[in-house]
């Protein structure tokens, strides 16, 4: 992938994942609603995954129950976060925008549920640890954010700066100034 994207290059990567999750998500919750037996206990992954369909009014582990307008404000701050961020930042890696896409996507997915619906859409459960059950906006957000942190960690030109370089340049710099100010006199 390459390294520090034009704004614009930047955006685009971004939105592909976030429409795509925010379309599965949406298409495949509504499936969920109509038909919520279909998704009564049906195993996806035998000891793995299975179907439960869950109205959560909460957050993960029904954190916050009945503060839906919270996490809708909160999903908002989040997308503008993330647009203010690919916007502003001087360098950054294709990997850190689509992971910055999905945690978007995922993000207006739920918020999207807690307006029209007063709750999200819960509907894969695991079957071998004991877990929340969540959906593909979740996925999202989740998986989003460590490849975003993955790509800022290990491949954003950002992060390959040497500090120490970087701190003698800009003492350099101020030494330099103050030579011409006092030259200057």
């Amino acid at each position: 992938m390459e390294k520090s994207p034009s704004v614009n290059r930047r955006f685009l990567l971004a939105g592909v994942p976030a429409a795509g999750f925010l379309i599965l998500d949406q298409l495949v919750k509504s499936l969920v609603r109509a038909d919520s037996g279909l998704f009564a206990g049906r195993e996806l992954l035998p000891g793995l995954l299975r179907l439960q369909y869950v109205r959560n009014t909460g957050a993960a582990f029904s954190i916050g129950e009945g503060h839906g307008i919270l996490f809708v404000i909160l999903a908002a701050a989040v997308v503008i976060a993330c647009a203010v961020y690919l916007f502003r930042a001087p360098q950054i890696a294709s990997l850190e925008a689509i992971g910055m896409g999905m945690v978007a996507g995922g993000a207006v997915g739920n918020a999207i549920d807690r307006l029209v619906f007063g709750f999200v859409t819960d509907f894969l459960a695991t079957e071998f640890i004991d877990f929340p059950v969540f959906n593909i906006a979740d996925i999202g957000i989740t998986v989003g954010v460590v490849l975003a942190f993955i790509g800022f960690i290990f491949l954003s030109p950002a992060a390959q700066v040497d500090a120490t370089e970087e701190l003698n340049r800009r003492d350099r710099a101020r030494k330099q100034k103050k030579n011409a100010e006092r030259s200057g006199r």
